[in-house]
């Protein structure tokens, strides 16, 4: 899991999303929710592409909430890495915030789960 992550106000335009993106390895912006009872979005680069860049919109006049994914599917942090490769296969997802107690505590994708929880994996087991 990376628990560095952007998380933006789905208001913003998608440009202004786009600058205030800090963590680009993450592929993601994570959208706030806009009160307690909201759930979290998520916007993938591939959906700006897909949405704004092969549509011809401009990123100006395009608001994050627009081409989002609202609600999004999320995982605990505390769930086992081969449960999350088959929640990801089963829903067709590449990632997903990691959400405790309500509140993202990160994002998980299957480039994590493979360089960091096999990886982790083996050393555990290396021990024996």
């Amino acid at each position: 899991m990376k628990t560095d992550f952007d998380l933006v106000d789905g208001r913003m335009t998608v440009m202004e999303a786009l600058k205030k993106m800090n963590h680009v390895e993450t592929k993601s912006l994570l959208v706030d929710k806009r009160h307690e009872d909201d759930e979290y979005g998520m916007l993938l680069l591939s959906d700006v592409a897909k949405k704004v860049l092969a549509t011809d919109r401009s990123p100006d006049r395009v608001n994050v909430y627009e081409i989002m994914s609202k609600p999004v599917l999320s995982v605990n942090s505390s769930m086992d890495i081969r449960y999350c490769a088959r929640y990801f296969e089963r829903f067709g997802l590449s990632r997903s915030p990691v959400i405790d107690n309500g509140k993202v505590v990160g994002i998980i994708s299957y480039t994590d789960m493979v360089l960091k929880g096999i990886l982790h994996f083996e050393h555990d087991y290396s021990d024996d």
